[in-house]
C-alpha cells in the first residue's frame, strides 16, 4: 500500500510541476504577444504619420509607396484607385484639385497577424485650387492594413465627410 501511495503522490507531485511549467510558457506566450501587438501597432502609428505627411504635402509618390501593390483607395465621390498605379493616379488627380492641411486622431487600431485595421477622424482645412477658397475639412476614415515582410502596408483605405456639404 505504502509503494502505491508513493507512486501516486510522485505522479501528483510530477503534474503538478508539469502544469506550473505550461503556465509559465503560456504567461511567457502571451506576454511575447502583447509586446509585439503594442511594436504592430507603434508602427501603424508611425504609417499613419507619414500617410498624414503625404496628404499634407500633396505628395502622391509618398501616398503610392504607403499601399500594398494590390491596395485600395476608395475617396467619397470619386472612382476607386485600385492596384499601384491607379492609387498614384488617384492622388495625383486629387492633388491636382486639392491642397489638405489635416491633422489624424487615431480611435482604434486593432492587430490580428498579419492584418490590422484603424480608425481614425480627420480635421483642417482644404485649399480648393479652381477657387482659391479654403474650407473646413473632417473625415471618418477606415484603414486595412497588411504585413508584408515585416513591413506595414496600407490593403484599403476609405473615407467620408462628418460635415455635411453646405
Amino acid at each position: 500500500m505504502k509503494p502505491l501511495l508513493t507512486l501516486f503522490l510522485a505522479c501528483a507531485f510530477l503534474t503538478a510541476c508539469q502544469q506550473n511549467g505550461m503556465n509559465e510558457s503560456n504567461e511567457h506566450d502571451i506576454q511575447n504577444q502583447e509586446t509585439m501587438q503594442k511594436e504592430d501597432k507603434q508602427h501603424i502609428e508611425a504609417l499613419l504619420g507619414e500617410y498624414q505627411k503625404a496628404l499634407n504635402t500633396s505628395d502622391a509618390k509618398l501616398a503610392q509607396s504607403l499601399y500594398t501593390s494590390d491596395g485600395v483607395f476608395m475617396p467619397t465621390e470619386a472612382p476607386s484607385g485600385i492596384g499601384a498605379e491607379g492609387i498614384l493616379n488617384s492622388y495625383t488627380y486629387v492633388f491636382s484639385q486639392i491642397q489638405l492641411n489635416i491633422e489624424f486622431f487615431i480611435e482604434e487600431i486593432e492587430v490580428e497577424g498579419n492584418m490590422a485595421f484603424a480608425v481614425t477622424s480627420s480635421r483642417g482645412t482644404t485649399l480648393i485650387h479652381a477657387t482659391g477658397d479654403t474650407v473646413p475639412e473632417a473625415n471618418r476614415e477606415l484603414f486595412v492594413f497588411e504585413k508584408l515582410d515585416g513591413q506595414w502596408k496600407i490593403a484599403r483605405y476609405m473615407f467620408n465627410k462628418t460635415e455635411p456639404k453646405g
